[in-house]
């Protein structure tokens, strides 16, 4: 019966739903983390009985016709890129962006990445990196001697040097992209342009189209657990009821083999 292959079609999918559930649950607490949702779209149909033909020489026409659905499929994981909540650290390389924009990220291939994630460290030559050791792009080196460092919403890093001077030794940059939700996720927090995202748009926070930034701060991830437990309610009682569909179909076919 074709209703086995359909149900299973439906439990496949909200395999998959949960999957993208759990992944949510897991990064809850992860620093820019940003939700995936699971989209669906249903499978070719057969046509038994066509919409719009004629039905005699009059010109009458079907005015509904007979299609019969094959299933559902997954369409996409689409990452939903909306704010995470800024939470104050204290830690003088936390740096949260507000609004639209991406840290540059140099990787050791050389390409460049893009994240959410401003939680930077000082590595032994005092460049700023992130917690892997990819320093950030245009590069910020702070001093030997530094203290007191300070990054304002413009994305200008201010240090007091060894003779209590204020000093400039950098500007943050940010990244944008037309289609953000088509970057690549590569895990580490980090993402990949791609032809869907395009092209990188680079500027300075606070620049037309860009956020700016909030020095001593982190963004958190933008899971809900609410909205996670209750999606993920949904998928358990979906994937239910097409387990049952699969129940009721095993058992007509077991009617119709007894049949003398």
């Amino acid at each position: 019966m074709k209703a086995l292959h359909i149900a299973a079609t439906g439990m496949r999918a909200q395999e998959l739903n949960v999957e993208v559930i759990s992944n949510n649950v897991a990064n809850l607490r992860t620093t820019g983390y940003k939700r995936q949702r699971a989209d669906f779209q249903d499978l070719l149909y057969q046509n038994q009985r066509r919409v719009g033909t004629a039905t005699s020489d009059t010109g009458t026409i079907v005015p509904t016709g007979v299609q019969i659905g094959s299933g559902v499929k997954t369409a996409a994981t689409a990452r939903i890129l909306t704010q995470g909540t800024v939470t104050p650290t204290g830690k003088d390389t936390d740096v949260a962006i507000r609004g639209e924009g991406f840290f540059q990220i140099e990787l050791p291939s050389g390409d460049t990445a893009y994240t959410r994630d401003g939680s930077f460290q000082r590595d032994a030559n005092g460049q700023l990196t992130t917690v892997d050791g990819y320093p950030i792009q245009p590069g910020i080196v702070l001093p030997e001697d530094s203290r007191d460092i300070t990054v304002n919403a413009e994305g200008v890093v201010q240090v007091v040097n060894a003779n209590g001077d204020v000093q400039e030794i950098g500007q943050i940059q940010l990244a944008r992209f037309i289609n953000k939700s088509g970057l690549e996720a590569i895990g580490d927090n980090l993402f990949l342009e791609t032809p869907s995202s395009g092209a990188a748009l680079v500027g300075n926070p606070r620049d037309p189209g860009f956020g700016d930034l909030q020095h001593k701060h982190l963004e958190a991830s933008n899971v809900e657990a609410v909205t996670e437990i209750s999606d993920l309610i949904a998928a358990q009682r979906a994937y239910e009821m097409n387990s049952r569909i699969i129940q009721a179909a095993d058992e007509m076919s077991s009617t119709v083999s007894q049949l003398r």
